[in-house]
C-alpha cells in the first residue's frame, strides 16, 4: 500500500480536504444544511472508491450515510465512523482557519500534519478506511464484504442512531464493526483499545431570586446561586477523589492485581505527561495510577459553569440563576441511565431550602469491553505490528463512543477499535491536527487487517 499512497496522496489530500472544508457541526442548528452537504460528499467518495451502493438515509436527527460492497464473501466488515465535528470555538485560539485545511509543520517536532477541525476526529480517521478499501478493491485483494455506516451525531451522543440501527438490523449484519475514532497510547508505542468508558452528561440549574439583584442591597441577605452551585459541586467528590453520589460505585468491578499490572505495563512517562499539559502535579482518585484513573475508574467533571455577569468591567449583580454542565465517565457495568438517576436524586437532595434546583439529562451511553482472543483482534495486532515494527499494547480508552455499546448489543457483534490518533492532535480543542505519517500508517494497517482476518 505504501506505493499506492505515494502515487495517489495528492488526490487523497484533495478528497479529504473537501470533507474538512464542510463545517458539519452537529451541535449547532444553523449547520443543518452542512450536515447534508457532508453526507452527500461521503456518498460520492464511497462510490468513487468502488462501493456498489451508497446513499443518505434520514433519521430523527442528522442523516446517516450507508454504503456497501457485497461479493458474497464469507465474512463481512462493518466500518463505523462519524462525519460530524465539534464546534471550533474559541476561534481566536486557532492559528489557521478551522475549516480551511492546511498541511503545516508541527511547531514542536517539525513533522507535517493536516490542521483543521475534524482532521483527526473523525473525518481523517474514517477517510483511511475509504482509501484502504479502494486500494484492496482496485488491486484485486479484497476478500470480504464491506459495509460502511457514517453518522452525523456522535459528537452529541448519537441520539437518533440506535433506533435507526434497530430498524436496519438486517442491512447492517456483519462479523465485526471496524472503528478508527480513538487514540494510541503514545507516539512511540501503538495500541488497540479493548474497551471504552461510558458517559452520563447533564445540565444543572440553581435558581435563587426571581431576578438579578443589586449585590450591595441584597448581598449577604439572599443566597447567591453561583455560590450555592459551587458548594454543591464541591461536595460531589471527597478528599480522596471519590465521587460521593450514593450508589455510584455499586456496579463498578474492581480489577484484579494481575489485570492492573497488565494495564500498567503500557509505557507512561509522568514528567513528560505533566510537561505536555503544563501542570505541576496530577490529581485523581487515591490508590490508582494515572493510567488506571483514565481507563478503569469512573470520573466526574464540570465541563462548563456560568451565571451572572461575565463581560468587561464590573457589574455588581447578584444573579438569579447559575448553571453547570456535568460529565461523568463510566466504566463497563455502570449504566448511564442508572447513574443519571442516582446523580439527579442526590443533587436534588443536597439542595438547600433557599434555592430551587433542576437537573436535565443531555446525553449518555454505556461502556464496553471486547475479548483479546478474537481472530479480529489478533489480525489487527498482526497488521499494526507489521506497520509499526512492534506489537500493539491492549489498552482501554478513557473517552466514550456511546453508540458502539448499542451496536454491540443490537447487532450482537463486537467493535474493533484501530485508532491512530495521538494526544498531540488536540481533538475537541483549537488547532486540531493529524500527522501525515499516522494517516498513512492507518491506511496501511487497515489494508493489512483485511488480508490477515
Amino acid at each position: 500500500m505504501k506505493q499506492y499512497i505515494q502515487e495517489n496522496k495528492e488526490r487523497f489530500f484533495q478528497e479529504l480536504f473537501s470533507l474538512l472544508r464542510i463545517p458539519s457541526v452537529s451541535a449547532k442548528p444553523e449547520h443543518k444544511a452542512d450536515m447534508y452537504r457532508c453526507a452527500r460528499r461521503l456518498v460520492e467518495l464511497l462510490k468513487e472508491a468502488g462501493a456498489q451502493e451508497a446513499a443518505v438515509y434520514e433519521t430523527a436527527g442528522h442523516p446517516v450515510v450507508f454504503g456497501q460492497y457485497n461479493q458474497g464473501a464469507e465474512k463481512t466488515v462493518l466500518v463505523y465512523g462519524h462525519y460530524d465535528v465539534q464546534p471550533p470555538e474559541p476561534l481566536e485560539k486557532w492559528r489557521t482557519d478551522p475549516f480551511e485545511p492546511v498541511i503545516a509543520k508541527d511547531p514542536s517536532t517539525g513533522e507535517e500534519a493536516i490542521y483543521a477541525r475534524g482532521a483527526n476526529d473523525d473525518k481523517g480517521q474514517l477517510f483511511m478506511h475509504l482509501k484502504a478499501f479502494e486500494f484492496l478493491l482496485r488491486k484485486g485483494l479484497l476478500k470480504h464484504n464491506v459495509k460502511f455506516i457514517f453518522e452525523g451525531e456522535e459528537e452529541i451522543g448519537s441520539p437518533s442512531l440506535p433506533e435507526w440501527i434497530k430498524e436496519h438490523k438486517e442491512l447492517l449484519k456483519a462479523d465485526v464493526v471496524l472503528v478508527s475514532d480513538t487514540t494510541m497510547i503514545s507516539e512511540k508505542v501503538p495500541s488497540i483499545n479493548c474497551g471504552m468508558r461510558g458517559l452520563a452528561y447533564l445540565e444543572v440549574t440553581v435558581t435563587g431570586p426571581n431576578k438579578d439583584l443589586h449585590s450591595g442591597h441584597y448581598g449577604g441577605a439572599v443566597a447567591n446561586p453561583i455560590n450555592v452551585l459551587c458548594s454543591m459541586i464541591a461536595s460531589l467528590q471527597d478528599a480522596d477523589g471519590r465521587i460521593t453520589v450514593p450508589g455510584f460505585y455499586d456496579s463498578v468491578v474492581e480489577l484484579s492485581a494481575e489485570d492492573r499490572a497488565l494495564l500498567n505495563r503500557a509505557p507512561f512517562d509522568m514528567e513528560e505527561y505533566k510537561q505536555f499539559l503544563d501542570i505541576n502535579e496530577v490529581k485523581g482518585e487515591k490508590g490508582y495510577t494515572t493510567i488506571e484513573r483514565t481507563a478503569i475508574r469512573p470520573s466526574l467533571d464540570v465541563c462548563g459553569i456560568w451565571g451572572g455577569y461575565t463581560g468587561a468591567g464590573a457589574k455588581t449583580v447578584l444573579p438569579s440563576t447559575a448553571h453547570a454542565k456535568v460529565s461523568m465517565r463510566l466504566v463497563p457495568n455502570q449504566k448511564a441511565s442508572e447513574i443519571t438517576e442516582l446523580f439527579t436524586r442526590h443533587f436534588l437532595s443536597i439542595a438547600p431550602p433557599y434555592v430551587k434546583v433542576s437537573v436535565t439529562p443531555c446525553e449518555g451511553g454505556n461502556g464496553f469491553l471486547i475479548p483479546l482472543s478474537s481472530p479480529a483482534f489478533k489480525a489487527a495486532s498482526r497488521a499494526m505490528t507489521e506497520v509499526y515494527g512492534m506489537e500493539p499494547v491492549p489498552a482501554r480508552g478513557g473517552g466514550s463512543i456511546a453508540i458502539l455499546a448499542d451496536m454491540q448489543q443490537i447487532l450482537n457483534v463486537d467493535p474493533l477499535l484501530m485508532g491512530f490518533g495521538l494526544e498531540r492532535d488536540t481533538i475537541h480543542s483549537p488547532n486540531e491536527s493529524y500527522l501525515l505519517r499516522q494517516l498513512f500508517a492507518g491506511m496501511e494497517s487497515i489494508a493489512l487487517f483485511y488480508q490477515y482476518w
